[in-house]
């Protein structure tokens, strides 16, 4: 894969998450947000969301807790940047959810135009490129988390989109509610 290739990935998903930050923070103020604070908008909780729906294309999975606990779980050491803590979180992989609904496990060639947007009971949401999502690709390991240490995740669940390798938690997604997998033009 080429230098100017990863470069002008890059570029895209920043400007595909601005575009999205911004259009939530018009959707919800009239002010433009801060250039200060990014990681997450002020907005009310709504509280734990129960079910988790992954979507691509026309074909839809909803999880509950129950579900989620069913499947094969992987463990991850995190440092979180808010806390200055390290933090042990267990959960799926989200590739695994991903292709249950059809998303490829090996990608090439264009399968590289899917992304994905994750959002949170509060309207908070992030972008990964399947790349970044990928096993088969990228080193980081993205997992759907249930549990922090042996306890289920009571004040940011019950599920979180947990990250590593990544610097400060700005992508962690808490009271995660839906993966929707889209395709850039």
């Amino acid at each position: 894969m080429s230098t100017r290739f990863v470069y002008r990935t890059l570029i895209f998903f920043w400007v595909v998450c601005a575009a999205l930050a911004l259009g939530a923070v018009a959707q919800d103020s009239p002010t433009p947000p801060s250039p200060m604070k990014m990681d997450h908008p002020a907005v009310a909780k709504k509280g734990p969301a129960n079910v988790l729906t992954v979507t691509f294309g026309e074909t839809s999975q909803k999880y509950t807790l129950q579900d989620l606990a069913s499947l094969d779980h992987h463990a991850i050491d995190v440092v979180n940047g808010h806390t200055k803590a390290n933090e042990h979180y267990a959960g799926v992989l989200l590739s695994t959810l991903l292709t249950k609904v059809g998303v490829p496990d090996k990608p090439h060639g264009k399968d590289f135009r899917l992304y994905l947007v994750a959002e949170g009971a509060d309207g908070y949401q992030v972008v990964y490129s399947l790349g970044e999502v990928s096993p088969d690709v990228h080193d980081g390991t993205v997992i759907v988390a249930d549990r922090l240490g042996v306890e289920t995740l009571a004040d940011t669940g019950p599920f979180q989109l947990v990250a590593t390798g990544e610097k400060r938690p700005a992508r962690w997604v808490r009271n995660l509610v839906s993966i929707r997998v889209l395709t850039a033009p």
